[in-house]
């Protein structure tokens, strides 16, 4: 997310929530107030420059297109298909082995700090089945099915989120929730295993990529987590045309997230996208042209995390902390966190789960950046609860400003860097972050040190010359008494 967070609009009050002094606010707005609203969703926003907007960069929200808010329900007739029976998982991960992505986080330590204690997360994702370790699951709705609340996770997705947000510790057992005391409210809004009813029909500018799923949907469940309490909001979807959006439902989906930013005061994380979804990607930092816009060469245009003045998006890294092959990188990447291998819970029994199992018998470890975002919004649960008076853009600067990061100060594929709970919790930040664009290397001019002066030998050649004298009278004078000698007939031998 950028510094400039909830840039002001010609519709946006949202000056008031700006951090002081890190942006130039007169020139935002004047950019803002010449910008029309457009923007971009597939299952796993800007920063402005004041001086010139690039068109790539998402123009300003129109908070007229928000959706009325209301009971959830899909936007169309839906059905599940019996050749699309749900997602088989395969258990493990149980016992008191501390997986390697929590062990990453120190989670030990940054639960003496806090716990997520009072926190509602909302999971806006494929749904979330009830497990003895998500007490107090909220049913928040279905936009798939319309007997459904928000509880049936036929894909095997929202509820693995759900766990790394805030599964509660169990003796006996290492792995655990980030927040093991928040609560999670589950609004599903997309499905593989579902399709429009009579499918066969081809998809529109509102259709998510596979299964069913609507973009509009998605706008009227960020509007009803925002409007039933949540304080923070994890979307591990993403959208990614590769053309510049400018749908009325994507109009809709930027409106619900500046809602709930910026007057619902919700903390909003949201993935960043995998290379199978978004395959045109985005290019990535080129040393060989450092002052380039990354704006100006965006492929996947990756919604929601594409407003990144409202939410922040989250890349992953490997146990090596390096970049996950499959992470998509963009000007509007905020911060990364472990998202390869993880272990959750099981949305078919009570245990653990480390893999899904396809129809077709493929065992698929659970990667992707879906599974990064949630350590996130389970770090941002632990920072609302300790610091309950924190608005939403403060808890998000909180957590890139405490990140560990990349040489570059920012890049685009872990933002500001790998988070960190500890910090987050405990550090005192700057007031003021760079900005998301890679560090560049300055032209200097070298100053070359001056030649040593010759060293001053004076006093060493008087004392060999004069020793060199002396050496010579000596000489000369034991060969001038030889004549003596023979002339008194003195001789080394005599008696």
């Amino acid at each position: 997310m950028s510094t400039d967070y909830f840039r002001a609009t010609v519709t946006d009050s949202a000056l008031s929530w700006r951090s002081p002094g890190l942006r130039t606010v007169a020139a935002t707005a004047a950019l803002a107030s010449a910008l029309s609203f457009g923007i971009g969703i597939d299952p796993e926003v800007a920063q402005a420059n004041p001086v010139a907007a690039h068109t790539d960069r998402p123009p300003a929200i129109d908070p007229g297109l928000l959706p009325p808010g209301g009971p959830a329900a899909p936007p169309g007739k839906t059905e599940h298909p019996a050749n699309s029976p749900c997602i088989s998982t395969q258990a493990g991960g149980d016992g008191p082995t501390i997986p390697p992505t929590q062990r990453a986080l120190d989670l030990e330590h940054a639960w003496q700090f806090s716990r997520g204690t009072g926190q509602l997360v909302a999971v806006i994702d494929t749904g979330v089945s009830p497990h003895p370790r998500l007490p107090g699951l909220i049913p928040g709705g279905d936009y798939v099915a319309d007997s459904g609340d928000g509880t049936e996770d036929c894909d095997a997705h929202g509820t693995i989120v759900a766990g790394l947000i805030a599964a509660s510790q169990v003796g006996g057992q290492g792995f655990s929730g980030v927040a093991p005391d928040a609560r999670i409210m589950t609004i599903r809004q997309t499905s593989a295993m579902y399709q429009a009813e009579g499918a066969g029909r081809d998809k529109g500018p509102d259709d998510m990529p596979d299964g069913y799923g609507k973009i509009s949907a998605l706008a009227s469940a960020v509007r009803r987590a925002a409007d039933a309490g949540a304080r923070v909001i994890n979307i591990s979807l993403v959208a990614c045309p590769t053309s510049r959006p400018e749908s009325t439902e994507m109009g809709a989906l930027g409106a619900a997230v500046r809602y709930a930013a910026v007057e619902k005061d919700v903390v909003i994380v949201t993935s960043a996208g995998n290379t199978d979804s978004c395959k045109a990607s985005n290019p990535g930092f080129d040393p060989l042209h450092p002052n380039e816009d990354l704006w100006e060469h965006v492929n996947s245009y990756v919604a929601p995390a594409w407003w990144d003045d409202y939410v922040l998006s989250v890349g992953s890294i490997d146990a090596f902390g390096q970049p996950s092959k499959f992470t998509v990188p963009g000007p509007w990447v905020g911060v990364a966190a472990p998202g390869e291998d993880v272990i959750s819970l099981d949305p078919r029994n009570t245990g653990l789960t480390t893999a899904k199992v396809t129809n077709q018998g493929q065992v698929n470890r659970y990667s992707g950046t879906s599974f990064a975002a949630p350590y996130v919004s389970g770090i941002a649960a632990l920072l609302r609860s300790r610091f309950p008076n924190l608005p939403a853009h403060e808890v998000i600067e909180r957590i890139e400003a405490t990140a560990h990061a990349p040489g570059e100060g920012w890049n685009p594929y872990v933002g500001y860097g790998a988070v960190d709970p500890v910090a987050a919790l405990t550090a005192e930040i700057p007031t003021e972050l760079p900005p998301k664009q890679p560090g560049v290397a300055k032209d200097q001019q070298l100053a070359i040190p001056a030649p040593k002066p010759a060293p001053d030998n004076t006093a060493r050649n008087v004392a060999l010359i004069g020793t060199g004298i002396v050496g010579v009278l000596l000489v000369l004078g034991f060969l001038a008494s030889f004549p003596l000698r023979r002339r008194f007939g003195m001789h080394s031998d005599d008696a």
